[in-house]
């Protein structure tokens, strides 16, 4: 029974996706060849699925820390008024 795309994610290795992930970083797989731009795609893609069930969030291929701001409220705009030029 041939295996779906979530499945074959699911059950790649770690030390595959780093294999892919070195392979996209460089553009060449390990024994050289250069990857194709359909190839390229396609582990960038299996790169980002498998992280999404196996690395934590700030682990993840494309992940922004946007910061924490302390307390509740934002700031109060009145007391940073606007320059206009």
């Amino acid at each position: 029974m041939p295996m779906d795309y979530l499945e074959l994610i699911e059950t790649m290795s770690p030390e595959i996706y780093q294999n892919l992930l070195q392979s996209v970083e460089r553009g060449k797989w390990p024994d050289g060849r250069v990857l194709t731009a359909e190839q390229r795609e396609n582990a960038m893609q299996a790169i980002i699925a498998w992280g999404k069930s196996h690395l934590s969030e700030q682990d993840q291929i494309g992940f922004i820390d946007k910061g924490r701001k302390e307390g509740d409220s934002c700031d109060d705009p009145s007391e940073t008024p606007l320059n206009w030029k």
